[in-house]
């Protein structure tokens, strides 16, 4: 699949589309088994940590990097399958104050991550080009199924750097 161009997304997703390689399902794919033996190094005691007040901890980041894994698995869902309704955004922060993760053992959110990515590799591997170049509507801006695609994988590279930068 092509890089997606600047018109199929925000700008807002720039930085992390930027981050991909060309070979964006190599990536999402090296993202199960990477992503989750990354987190198996850090100790449960660091990943209760936030670098700043006001900031999530490590177990938060990454309940936050689930959740978006979600809803952008859903957007892909909904406009490959050419379904136009526009969706509505959603507030992080909100989700995250609401979700309990600190709860949770960082392993079992790093295993959870796996799972989630697992699944969502099987709809993106049976998206043809018609379907990945498809575009819809989330938060008032149009986007296309490629470009959510390149999306996923950028979310991760860019939660990871900074749980590299400021955490750990």
């Amino acid at each position: 699949m092509n890089r997606p161009t600047a018109e199929e997304h925000p700008p807002y997703f720039k930085k992390y589309i930027d981050t991909v390689s060309d070979n964006v399902a190599g990536e999402l794919e090296y993202q199960i088994t990477s992503f989750t033996r990354f987190l198996k190094t850090i100790s449960e005691e660091k990943s209760c940590f936030a670098y700043a007040e006001g900031k999530w901890t490590i177990k938060e980041l990454v309940g936050h990097m689930i959740d978006t894994e979600r809803i952008m698995a859903y957007r892909i869902l909904r406009f490959s399958r050419n379904d136009q309704t526009p969706l509505s955004g959603f507030d992080e922060n909100e989700f995250v104050a609401h979700a309990h993760f600190n709860d949770r053992t960082l392993n079992s959110l790093a295993e959870e991550f796996a799972l989630v990515r697992e699944a969502n590799m099987f709809l993106i591997k049976s998206l043809n080009e018609t379907e990945l170049n498809r575009t819809g509507s989330a938060s008032g801006n149009s986007i296309s199924v490629k470009a959510l695609i390149y999306i996923l994988a950028g979310h991760v590279n860019h939660h990871r750097a900074i749980i590299e930068e400021r955490y750990v």
